[in-house]
């Protein structure tokens, strides 16, 4: 193996017509996402005055299709074109979103409606994550992917800051359901963005017979699980997002309810929290270089998830700065060591396994998160708002030790190609 070095790439992304396209799109979605994680809590605690396990169950229902169909979905996107994909994704997305405020309006929105709306809208992700991670490497060259995703992931941050910020405005001066509205214009602007592009790609071969789907789903799996490096990232996704989401499920209702806060200054809350995200993109390749990218990796998330323990400290007036320093704090190492990992699969994987070795990282990343957001709801509805945010929290410190499991420790560098197994 070969140690993988983060340098300047050559060709500036700046002056890539198609990137700049997809990127636009992606952070035109990202954003409208970001918005719909605030407004769409919003919405079932204020509109509809749904519990804490109602409002967890939504959560749930977002993150379950990558447990349902992830795996099939990874085969799928090896064998489709990953554009005409995003595309149906998006335009599927947008009337999902536009069903709410219909409904609201028409008065026949119900907590029951929502949670089809997530759980569908969760699963167009599936596919459209899993086509936009694999259509990225065709679309740049090697020495460009960390750039393009620290630009990616860099936007995603920055809708992180703006979408909440925007849905509590919203939410405040129209409703919160109004939110939704913004979620589908942004995938309307993907979609435009996605069918502007020049750039094809090879025709794929037709999909296959339900045995071959099993053993390309297989020779994906067994690819994981047996590579060193892969399986302790997928086992660390899996056990920090259990927790991260755990809190995340109750936060909102944890603001509104124990103290107090408006939903305006919830979106401001939450949005300030998530900047975090802005700077660990902006510092992922520059960590990378000066620090090696394995090492970076270990000090991106083993250095920052300790300052989950001041969430569960917030309360109203000055206490509420709390929330915010460990919210930035947490968001920086998450989306630095995302990038770096990110950037490490879509070299290290053989091209032809990607998207079935990205689907089943997944599967087991996100595949914790609906038990997490449940786990959140229970807690926080047995005992109580502070105690399950207290627990969370200690969880996420504890994940962080999975990592020194494999060879990740041993290493200045990740490698850049695999060995044959």
């Amino acid at each position: 193996m070969t140690a993988q070095t983060v340098s300047p790439s050559p060709a500036r992304l700046s002056r890539h017509g198609d990137f700049r396209l997809l990127w636009i799109g992606q952070s035109s979605s990202r954003l409208g996402s970001a918005i719909t994680a605030v407004a769409l809590p919003l919405v079932a605690v204020g509109t509809l005055d749904a519990s804490t396990m109602q409002v967890a169950l939504l959560q749930a229902a977002v993150w379950l299709p990558w447990l349902l169909i992830g795996l099939p979905a990874g085969v799928w996107v090896d064998r489709l074109p990953r554009r005409p994909i995003m595309i149906t994704c998006d335009v599927a997305a947008l009337l999902l979103f536009v069903s709410v405020p219909t409904a609201a309006w028409l008065h026949v929105l119900t907590i029951e409606h929502l949670l089809v709306v997530a759980l569908l809208a969760g699963a167009t992700t599936v596919f459209c994550e899993t086509a936009y991670q694999v259509y990225l490497p065709s679309l740049l060259n090697a020495d460009q992917l960390t750039e393009g995703n620290a630009k990616l992931q860099g936007s995603e941050a920055v809708a992180h800051v703006a979408g909440p910020g925007a849905a509590g405005l919203i939410a405040q001066l129209f409703g919160a359901v109004t939110g939704l509205l913004a979620d589908a214009l942004s995938f309307l602007i993907s979609t435009v963005c996605l069918l502007a592009m020049d750039h094809r790609e090879p025709r794929k071969s037709p999909p296959a017979p339900r045995k071959a789907i099993l053993r390309d789903i297989t020779e994906g799996l067994r690819f994981l699980v047996l590579d060193p490096y892969l399986r302790v990232m997928a086992a660390f996704g899996a056990a920090a997002n259990l927790a991260l989401v755990g809190y995340q499920a109750i936060w909102i209702t944890f603001l509104v309810r124990e103290n107090g806060i408006r939903a305006g200054t919830v979106g401001v809350i939450v949005a300030v929290m998530g900047s975090g995200g802005v700077i660990g993109a902006f510092l992922a390749t520059t960590v990378a270089r000066r620090l090696g990218t394995a090492r970076g990796m270990l000090i991106c998330q083993t250095g920052t998830a300790p300052f989950a323990l001041l969430l569960p400290l917030t309360g109203p007036g000055a206490r509420l700065s709390l929330a915010v320093l460990g919210g930035i704090a947490v968001s920086t190492g998450v989306v630095a060591s995302n990038i770096i990992k990110n950037s490490f699969r879509q070299t290290y994987t053989p091209r032809h396994l990607l998207s079935r070795v990205i689907t089943g990282m997944h599967l087991i990343n996100y595949g914790t998160i609906p038990f997490g957001a449940l786990l959140g709801g229970f807690l926080g509805t047995v005992l109580g708002l502070r105690p399950a945010l207290w627990f969370m929290a200690t969880a996420l410190i504890l994940s962080t030790g999975i990592q020194f499991l494999g060879p990740l420790r041993q290493h200045r560098d990740l490698p850049t190609m695999t060995e044959p197994l």
